[in-house]
């Protein structure tokens, strides 16, 4: 069964302006950790984003667990991201707050901004953080500050802070761009056991084809926000991924 159906997506960010992504087409399984690749500029991220509206689409409908989300409703939309989870490329802590703090703050969409201001959160949920900050390796270092961290450290924290969640769906937008290749494999090894334990399926727009290859069992590949490829890792061959890549280095 299908989480996500994707069907003729497109999208232009200005009238008259190019479209970025041109009548795109896949779904995500159940059991599915789906990498999206493509040249930088591809429309790789534009098509991430939306996937929980924070691009909105030109035309085109996107179905969640059976609900149509373009069109949604402000309401019904606040209330969808809740099962959404998001990983983001530059980390997207707030700074100035601890780690628990920030882990805590992904679950503002049942809290509400009032409670979560004067971090008044059900013990229950603050066992849960603990937890996943235990999981992720980062137990010991709940009271740090968020800019006290290094970069793997603060992805970890990302992890967390989006399983907190309990997302029926999870979005990764270049979550190793800003990381060394050794750190990289870490993080794609963890956020793959985690969703598989918690079996949450993946969304995962990466630049580095090596890492879709190892870790994802599905690929879309697109170039120029056309679809290239839709298909198992395993059938993604050379030729096809150099259609994709054409004129630019891997």
């Amino acid at each position: 069964m299908s989480v996500l159906e994707v069907n003729e997506l497109r999208v232009r960010y200005n009238p008259g302006s190019p479209e970025i992504l041109k009548g795109i087409n896949f779904e995500v399984g159940e059991n599915d950790f789906f990498a999206i690749i493509g040249p930088s500029g591809a429309g790789k991220s534009t098509l991430i984003r939306c996937i929980n509206r924070l691009v909105e689409p030109n035309s085109g409908k996107i179905y969640f667990k059976g609900n149509e989300i373009t069109g949604m409703s402000n309401r019904k939309l606040r209330i969808m991201r809740r099962d959404i989870g998001m990983i983001f490329q530059e980390f997207n802590l707030i700074d100035r707050m601890s780690v628990m703090d920030n882990v805590l703050s992904g679950r503002l969409g049942y809290t509400g901004n009032l409670r979560s201001f004067f971090k008044i959160f059900p013990r229950k949920e603050i066992e849960k953080a603990l937890k996943l900050l235990d999981r992720v390796g980062l137990r010991d270092q709940v009271d740090k500050r968020a800019d006290e961290l290094s970069g793997g450290q603060r992805q970890r924290v990302g992890i967390a802070r989006a399983l907190i969640q309990g997302p029926k769906l999870l979005l990764l937008d270049e979550p190793t761009s800003s990381l060394d290749p050794k750190i990289s494999k870490e993080i794609m090894n963890l956020i793959k056991e985690m969703a598989t334990e918690l079996n949450v399926p993946c969304l995962c727009n990466i630049h580095d084809v090596q890492l879709a290859m190892e870790f994802c069992n599905k690929i879309i590949g697109i170039k120029d926000g056309v679809k290239m490829f839709d298909g198992s890792t395993e059938s993604l061959n050379k030729q096809k991924l150099d259609e994709i890549y054409l004129m630019e280095v891997l």
